[in-house]
């Protein structure tokens, strides 16, 4: 009864934590839920006003299917602003989120057995996303002793006659690191060489911390323009996640395809959503910087204490709003008379006896990690934490 494509991914292990944190919540469960992407910050008032305004105005028609020329323009302007790159109206698609962008354009590009190099860890949705369309991932490992970075070198090494594309996130979901400008213009050099398409996941290009300067990978090597996709969208920057708006920015033919197939499926974005999403762009972008520092001081707090735990380290992520501490030495071990031998197993411990939510990093392609998300309030982030250093010392 069910397809072989249905059957041949498994639903978002994020958005599953999130899930089960929820329910245990539900039934009067004191849980710090570490698991979800999602700032906790409310959409900034001036945003929501102009949504206001557009519900009583009846601006809740079709629009274009990939958007107006109103938030073309808004997207047209950010670019040129923040990243000094220049597009026009046929090269932009908006979609129902940064996921949906990346979902249509995965469907646009690969054909059967195209190979789509990912480096890992990585975003849990890509590489289901790739096999969706009948491509093929191509996993890169990394690790946090090569700062979950590849290099030119190692993506030389995966390179194939069906290699298609290659998957850049900057900064990164799950580790939260963040390319500099040189690195992502070696990667962009061999991947213009061999013509291989560059996605460049650009979601959290606004949460940077200790003066990094973020660079957009076209911005860094300008002459990939043609064959680079940019992906991003108002979800985290603007804390508006539900309001699900994304985008993508590329050649106008990828583009045009990505629209034929939006078009057959969600048609247009939701206008309430495109006209909130144009003041977030064009609009004062004072509360961006306020969420910034205040990620800023959590991620500060929770890489010290962290690496204060026996048997965690964890790097300090440029970017993002996540950590992603290695548990290596704390596997195999057993804690209350429970023994823990892989990470999704000390998540469950987690979750089940020390009450916080966090996600395996077998999840992203990296055993032996978790991701834990400070988009949270300081006050969960010390208790968490402290509920992990206690679960650490069989004081549950």
């Amino acid at each position: 009864m069910i397809s072989q494509r249905a059957q041949s991914i498994i639903p978002s292990p994020t958005l599953s934590i999130d899930a089960k944190a929820k329910a245990l919540k539900q039934k009067g469960i004191d849980i710090i839920n570490f698991g979800i992407g999602e700032p906790d910050f409310d959409t900034p008032k001036n945003i929501k006003e102009v949504a206001i305004t557009a519900i009583n105005s009846g601006f809740t028609k079709y629009c274009p299917v990939p958007g107006t020329l109103e938030i073309k323009n808004a997207i047209i302007n950010k670019l040129k602003r923040d990243n000094n790159t220049t597009y026009l109206p046929d090269e932009i698609i908006v979609s129902s989120g940064a996921k949906h962008s990346l979902y249509n354009l995965f469907q646009a590009i690969i054909d059967p057995e195209d190979e789509v190099i990912i480096p890992a860890p990585y975003w849990v949705s890509y590489t289901d996303m790739v096999i969706l369309a009948g491509g093929k991932p191509i996993i890169i490992n990394t690790t946090d002793k090569n700062n979950f970075k590849i290099t030119s070198d190692l993506i030389k090494k995966v390179i194939t006659s069906k290699t298609k594309a290659i998957i850049i996130n900057s900064p990164s979901n799950p580790t939260g690191v963040t390319y500099c400008q040189n690195e992502l213009k070696e990667i962009a050099q061999v991947c213009l060489e061999n013509k291989i398409l560059i996605i460049s996941d650009e979601i959290y290009e606004k949460l940077v911390y200790d003066n990094f300067k973020f660079t957009s990978i076209v911005q860094a090597y300008p002459q990939v323009k043609d064959t680079a996709i940019l992906i991003n969208g108002v979800s985290k920057a603007y804390a508006m996640t539900g309001w699900r708006i994304g985008y993508a920015a590329g050649n106008k033919e990828i583009i045009s395809a990505m629209t034929k197939i939006q078009s057959q499926s969600t048609s247009n974005a939701s206008s309430i959503s495109i006209k909130a999403a144009v003041e977030a762009l064009n609009g004062t972008q004072e509360y961006v910087e306020i969420m910034r520092k205040e990620f800023e001081k959590r991620r500060n707090y929770i890489v010290e204490r962290l690496n204060s735990i026996e048997g965690i380290n964890c790097i300090k992520p440029e970017g993002a709003f996540y950590v992603f501490p290695n548990i290596s030495s704390i596997l195999c071990k057993s804690f209350n008379g429970k023994n823990i031998n892989s990470d999704i197993e000390f998540a469950d411990y987690l979750l089940n006896q020390a009450r916080i939510a966090v996600v395996p990093g077998t999840a992203f392609g990296a055993k032996g990690y978790i991701r834990i998300s400070y988009a949270t309030s300081i006050e969960n982030i010390q208790k968490g934490i402290g509920r992990l250093e206690n679960a650490l010392k069989n004081k549950i």
